[in-house]
């Protein structure tokens, strides 16, 4: 069976970059009347030409969001179980040459956690590691899907990209989502990154989503991270990824999340800037090409922003979250994965979403159908 590599391979990274910045300002008009934009539109919604229209791509991805999913907004929260890694990424402050205290939650300490979040209101959760497959493997994750599958609807992880019957173990403990984002389509710019461990694997890693589809995930989260190469490529090269899952695994529901590099202990200067209006830019793009995906907003951005986009394709958001192990409740001063810009509570943001006419679902709401 083909899998997402052979796609991705029969692209040039430099002959994508040039296309869209070619694309003029009548390729974005076309885009913009399509009924069902393809992905020679999709690069011209997110080029520079796009730019003038950009009142226009909002307004319309406003109409289509709540066309599709109404006045609603999911609600979720990370819990981060261990900062223990055995890889070395140059923009995450868990990366193995990082001489940072390393701690991993024991079972009473991630019930303390659940807890927090479950007063909060809670019921989707998604659960975050470092990938270090000997201190928080395939083992740790069953007993903590076991431990919290009493206390939440939904649970959700990012951790290390597993095998295929890996994935079909937790799918039966009640894992209901994997969100494995590539970093960068860009092979060369992936290896500098990530130059040490099993994450620098980049087939690997890309193949990851593949095994997912074939295990019967309920959900999978793909994404780029926005910083280490043109955001416009690695955007495209997601919508690509995308549109290949829909296709080979369509009983599969899919999210999209649009991480922008933050600082962390030692950081790391992006390679090209993308600005609030670029990533607006970019979420009405994959509203406009994808009426259906989920797309998600995290805490890394600054509330200011987060207020904003809330009715303008972003369907999906976090509060309150913490970054490392233990945050919540157990050790709140322990060093984080990244920092965060929203530090508002839970009971704020969700009191800013009713005001803008919002309902926030604290349960997945695919769930509810």
């Amino acid at each position: 069976m083909t899998n997402f590599k052979t796609y991705l391979n029969s692209y040039s990274w430099d002959e994508v970059l040039d296309s869209i910045f070619l694309k003029t300002e009548r390729e974005v008009q076309h885009a913009l009347s399509s009924p069902k934009p393809t992905l020679e539109d999709f690069k011209a919604l997110i080029s520079p030409a796009a730019k003038p229209y950009l009142e226009q791509m909002a307004a319309k991805s406003k109409a289509i969001t709540k066309k599709r999913f109404g006045n609603t907004m999911q609600m979720f929260a990370p819990m981060y179980l261990s900062n223990e890694c055995q890889n070395i990424c140059t923009y995450c402050g868990f990366s193995l040459t990082n001489k940072i205290p390393r701690r991993t939650l024991t079972d009473a300490e991630i019930l303390k956690e659940a807890k927090f979040l479950k007063d909060k209101g809670f019921q989707h959760i998604l659960l975050v590691t470092g990938e270090a497959n000997k201190t928080v493997g395939v083992d740790y994750f069953i007993n903590a899907i076991r431990l919290l599958k009493p206390h939440f609807a939904n649970i959700s992880i990012e951790v290390q990209p597993l095998d295929q019957n890996e994935y079909e173990l937790l799918i039966k403990e009640g894992l209901y989502a994997v969100l494995v984002y590539q970093e960068t389509y860009h092979e060369a710019t992936y290896k500098t990154h990530h130059p040490k461990g099993k994450k620098s694997n980049f087939d690997y890693r890309l193949e990851t989503p593949d095994r997912l589809g074939k295990a019967g995930i309920h959900k999978i989260g793909i994404g780029a991270l926005f910083g280490l190469e043109d955001w416009r490529v690695d955007s495209f090269f997601t919508a690509l990824h995308l549109k290949y899952l829909q296709k080979a695994y369509w009983k599969t529901k899919y999210s999209i999340s649009f991480p922008r590099l933050r600082p962390f202990s030692g950081g790391l200067e992006p390679k090209v800037a993308m600005e609030d209006a670029d990533l607006l830019q970019l979420i009405c793009a994959y509203r406009m090409l994808d009426e259906d995906v989920e797309l998600s907003i995290s805490t890394r951005e600054e509330e200011n922003f987060r207020n904003h986009i809330v009715h303008l394709g972003i369907t999906s958001m976090s509060a309150e979250s913490k970054t490392n192990p233990g945050g919540y409740v157990v050790e709140p001063q322990s060093l984080e994965q990244f920092e965060i810009s929203d530090e508002r509570s839970t009971e704020t943001i969700a009191r800013m979403l009713q005001e803008s006419n919002l309902e926030p679902i604290w349960k997945d709401w695919d769930q509810n159908w």
